[in-house]
């Protein structure tokens, strides 16, 4: 058994343009150990976010596997998958994709809502969160009353309240201005050393990504340590 807390073998991935076909991954391997850091870096188009999806198992690969927590994600069926994801990871975007009719209490509560967790204890859980990330004076404001820094923090606390054990997040900083990129990303590096989750975030900011544990590159397929 691996103490990896995410491992890929030889993973590939593959996608038609037209009658091209372009292979994006070409046989990764990585592992991933319980309270790391990772920066993913590479050119637009490279093949990262796609990584991303693979090692959420938000999609699958041409060939390879993946493994969370020593469990092969191409093994599971969709629902397996999905009970996979909830219990060991995270996931922040760009975008942060708040449900605009609800608070940022209740947007950060719902993931423990969808899985019928008890509602008081998941509100409770939200509301410390919020907390955390600097927001509990915003708890019943709806997302379209808060600034794109604030939506973000909310967004990075959504991805927190199960606990997982690492975050994915897809250049969770790439719609903010410079000095809230920077507070935003703060906020994540301070998460996951206080609550030892993992991070593996895909970013286009070098600056950003040099305080990483580890900076990956991207390149013609392949990973490149940094």
């Amino acid at each position: 058994m691996s103490d990896a807390l995410i491992e890929t073998k030889n993973l590939s991935k593959s996608f038609n343009e037209g009658e091209l076909l372009v292979e994006v991954l070409k046989g990764i391997d990585l592992i991933i150990k319980s309270n790391q850091s990772i920066a993913i870096i590479g050119t637009s188009g490279s093949g990262k976010s796609t990584l991303l999806h693979l090692l959420g198992g938000l999609d699958m690969p041409d060939k390879g596997e993946v493994f969370i927590n020593n469990k092969n994600m191409g093994k599971l069926n969709d629902k397996q998958r999905g009970e996979l994801r909830n219990q060991y990871l995270g996931f922040v975007y760009q975008f942060h994709h708040l449900l605009d009719e609800f608070t940022a209490l209740e947007n950060i509560a719902m993931p423990l809502l969808i899985r019928r967790d008890n509602k008081e204890e998941s509100l409770d859980k939200a509301s410390n969160l919020l907390n955390k990330v600097g927001l509990s004076k915003r708890a019943q404001h709806k997302p379209g009353e808060l600034s794109g820094g604030e939506r973000q923090r909310a967004a990075i606390a959504r991805a927190l309240v199960t606990e997982p054990t690492c975050i994915l997040a897809d250049e969770p900083t790439g719609n903010l201005d410079e000095k809230t990129a920077e507070q935003v990303f703060e906020l994540i590096l301070e998460l996951n050393q206080s609550l030892g989750t993992s991070l593996i975030m895909v970013t286009h900011n070098m600056s950003l990504s040099r305080r990483a544990d580890r900076v990956l590159k991207l390149k013609e397929g392949f990973l490149e340590e940094q």
